[in-house]
């Protein structure tokens, strides 16, 4: 007989009325079926953490004859601005399938006390407090406890395998590795996705204020040390020595659209890890490819994570690790590929090295160093026509409805541009991984940003966005110059043979906080001394 409970009450929890539970909820009367025979459903659980903080939660537990048994248990963490019932479809299969799942609102979240921790130590001490209540309030295996989670709770997922040591295995989707490198990477303020990040806790959270302050010194580029410190404490690969001496099986799913946690970072904490380790690369931006797991459509990430757990868990041998480790969708395709590592096993690095512009041609990607001494400059400004397209959309656009961001390369503006082209291709290159510039740079302030650009270009001008990287200066010598690295963000492309590879490197993007509002210029030094070369990652 299933069982049904729910909140009556309670301060804390009326302040969220409004809160994403009540989408939820709608759902759960659509996937009622879900819920029907061989479980017990009971809402509106609150248990303590060490603080006293109440912080809310379900759980599923299967029905069984045996009054001795004891089921495998899986902990579901929010996403950020949702709540406990996010999960409900997926904790009612898992349910079905044995398993006793415990899912929870993290503190400021929901019905949850408290304010938002962002996975500080409050939230380790609320992970923990609900292995407990696991371990007391139902007929647990303690010996096999795995945690989930999207975004948010992919994070303390990741943390809390690290942390907690009666966790087993964990499985994060659209996680982050490195939160210095989320919000400040290459120190360059991410405005777009963090302002959506703060603004969507400050409409459905209790924010710790400490939160907007930490997001305003990233944007204003004060008191960075301890910022990057406090985010220090809030990233899995901090901890990744632990993962390693505990030997925990650890599934990872990211999105190679994603500007929120761009998976540069969650790629370098895979390669660190000496566990037993997945690593499965799709289209989209931040969560989209988990997402329609919430409702019950069966795809690859989910699938998969069913099997993770049910191998790690249950101990079935269903040869989900006898499967190449590491997929990834080539963009603007429905080609799926599976390698044995990352890097991609046979991955080659290909040098291009940069020629100058001259009075009425492009830079040069060629194979050979460059030899031609020449200076070339570029203005701060907007709309140079380099462009990553239209911030959120133009991703969402070019993952799901395979609409490519384009832009006619001859339109750029070489004043506030500059341009470097290979020649025709006469075979393709299959890029994989992380391509690099490594460039010298001429800036004329202290202060001053770019943002390169890669481009797969056709016989018309028209280019592809294969991928992009920015840099930001804050403390250079004016006029001197300096060698920088550009990593762009991790891809997976074919360029056909007949195109040319196109680097387009401009000073502005809209979802990047600039340095400063002053106008800059920044030259770009070309001598047999001053050699800039793009490396590309490619494989047969």
């Amino acid at each position: 007989m299933n069982s049904f409970v729910f909140p009556n009450g309670g301060a804390h929890r009326a302040r969220r009325f409004f809160s994403p539970a009540l989408l939820f909820l709608l759902l759960l009367v659509g996937a009622s079926r879900l819920f029907a025979g061989g479980v017990t459903y009971i809402d509106g659980i609150f248990f303590p953490s060490e603080d006293g903080t109440e912080i809310s939660a379900n759980v599923f537990i299967p029905e069984e004859d045996d009054a001795n048994a004891q089921f495998p248990a899986i902990i579901f963490v929010n996403s950020w601005a949702l709540e406990n019932h996010e999960y409900i479809v997926q904790a009612a299969k898992f349910a079905h399938d044995g398993y006793i799942v415990l899912s929870y609102s993290s503190r400021g979240w929901g019905f949850s006390g408290g304010q938002v921790n962002v996975a500080g130590p409050k939230d380790m001490e609320d992970l923990s407090a609900a292995v407990d209540w696991l371990e007391d309030h139902t007929p647990v295996d303690a010996a096999n406890i795995g945690i989930s989670g999207i975004s948010y709770g992919g994070g303390i997922s990741l943390l809390g395998l690290a942390q907690e040591p009666r966790l087993k295995t964990a499985v994060a989707m659209s996680s982050w590795a490195d939160l210095r490198e989320s919000l400040f990477a290459n120190e360059t303020p991410r405005l777009v996705w963090g302002g959506i990040l703060v603004g969507s806790g400050y409409l459905t959270g209790n924010m710790d204020p400490i939160i907007l302050e930490m997001y305003t010194n990233v944007l204003t580029n004060r008191n960075i040390p301890a910022t990057l410190e406090w985010a220090a404490g809030r990233s899995p690969i901090t901890y990744i020595d632990r993962i390693n001496a505990k030997g925990a099986p650890v599934y990872i799913s990211q999105n190679f659209g994603d500007e929120l946690f761009q998976p540069n970072s969650l790629i370098d904490f895979y390669q660190r890890l000496e566990t037993p380790k997945r690593l499965d690369l799709s289209p989209g931006i931040h969560a989209t490819a988990e997402l329609g797991g919430l409702i019950g459509i069966s795809n690859f990430i989910w699938d998969n994570a069913h099997d993770w757990f049910d191998h790690w868990l249950k101990g079935e041998d269903n040869g989900v690790m006898d499967r190449p480790p590491v997929s990834m969708v080539v963009k603007n395709t429905d080609i799926r590929e599976h390698y044995a590592a990352w890097p991609t096993g046979p991955a080659e690095e290909e040098l291009f090295y940069m020629g100058p512009r001259g009075t009425f041609s492009n830079g040069s990607l060629r194979d050979n160093p460059n030899g031609t001494t020449r200076t070339n400059t570029i203005y701060s400004g907007i709309l140079s026509g380099a462009t990553t397209g239209l911030p959120v959309i133009s991703p969402i656009f070019e993952a799901h409805l395979e609409i490519p961001i384009l832009t006619w390369v001859p339109g750029i503006n070489r004043f506030l541009a500059t341009v470097y082209e290979s020649g025709w291709l006469d075979e393709e290159l299959a890029i994989r991984g992380i391509a690099e510039l490594d460039i010298w740079i001429r800036p004329s302030k202290s202060q001053a940003q770019l943002v390169a650009h890669l481009y797969d270009m056709d016989w018309t001008g028209t280019g592809k966005l294969i991928s992009h990287g920015p840099i930001t200066l804050h403390d250079a010598v004016p006029g001197e110059d300096i060698r920088v690295t550009i990593p762009f963000v991790a891809t997976a492309y074919d360029v056909p043979d007949g195109h040319k590879l196109v680097v387009a490197i401009d000073t502005y993007d809209p979802q990047y906080g600039p340095p400063t509002l002053s106008s800059f210029k920044v030259r770009f030094p070309h001598n047999a001394s001053r050699q800039s070369v793009l490396s590309i990652p490619l494989v047969d």
